[in-house]
């Protein structure tokens, strides 16, 4: 193992995991870090540390859903508290852990190639589930009924953030439409639709006329399938993120709504 050795996401290959055994490749101090790795974490002091593991339970920031947080405790009993999440910048395919050792002495601090037990927020990580499964509901729902009526219509991103959760849109959706799109949402919500992972690779996506879909090669690492998360038929997204099982888990979700500017539109909702 070495320190350039790519983090193994195992919360996309198992979305219950909420505990998991991981081997420790790195720990700096946030003042040590590369220039763009610093400005990743906004809240990073120098009283913070940053740890790399082999594999990784946490969620790091992206694709519109924020980090998970938790703790990484060591043989010893050490505790690692986990504030933030994200993606080495540098380093291709590494996770960065920012967050605090129970014990600010910069000596106790974990070894490379110890093994130390990952654990999150189960709360917070439901949350953030049920908000991008909800996210992912919307923007369908505004897709199957908008596409057609809507000039230079396309879907842009989405933010699955408590309190600012929207999908974004080019093109111009009237205000009208708002009552449509929540009653498709709510179909989509009661009908309990399965939600699962799939693994495809590029001719996946071209048999079934989703070329358009293609992810960037330079995401997944030579060899890797895409991550595919597919709505009870519904849709089927390129998503690295965490979902519920099924979208009644959800909640009740709100199109709260509809603003327009410069050719674009953004539908903002909550979940409840």
């Amino acid at each position: 193992m070495t320190s350039n050795s790519r983090t193994s996401l195992a919360f996309q290959h198992d979305g219950k995991l909420q505990h998991v055994e991981a081997t420790v490749i790195s720990v700096r101090s946030f003042s040590a870090l590369e220039e763009l790795n610093r400005q990743v974490f906004k809240s990073g002091t120098d009283e913070d540390h940053v740890v790399v593991t082999d594999k990784t339970i946490f969620h790091p920031q992206g694709g519109g859903q924020p980090s998970d947080t938790g703790t990484m405790t060591g043989k010893s009993g050490l505790t690692f508290t986990v504030t933030s999440v994200r993606m080495d910048l540098v380093r291709d395919g590494q996770v960065m852990h920012l967050g605090r050792f129970a014990n600010e002495d910069a000596a106790s601090a974990f070894n490379s190639g110890e093994t130390v037990e990952q654990a999150i927020d189960a709360d917070k990580r439901l949350l953030y589930s049920r908000l991008h499964t909800a996210g992912h509901v919307l923007g369908a729902s505004v897709r199957h009924l908008v596409k057609d009526e809507v000039k230079d219509f396309a879907e842009l991103k989405a933010s699955h953030f408590p309190g600012a959760a929207a999908c974004e849109f080019q093109g111009l959706i009237d205000g009208k439409w708002k009552d449509a799109i929540q009653k498709k949402v709510d179909e989509s919500i009661v009908a309990k639709l399965p939600v699962t992972v799939e693994w495809w690779d590029e001719n996946d996506f071209r048999t079934r006329g989703l070329d358009h879909l293609i992810p960037d090669s330079s995401l997944v690492a030579r060899g890797e399938k895409f991550r595919m998360v597919n709505i009870g038929g519904l849709d089927v997204y390129p998503c690295g993120g965490t979902h519920v099982e099924t979208t009644d888990l959800c909640g009740h979700t709100t199109v709260k709504k509809i603003t327009r500017k410069q050719g674009q539109s953004k539908v903002s909702y909550s979940i409840s």
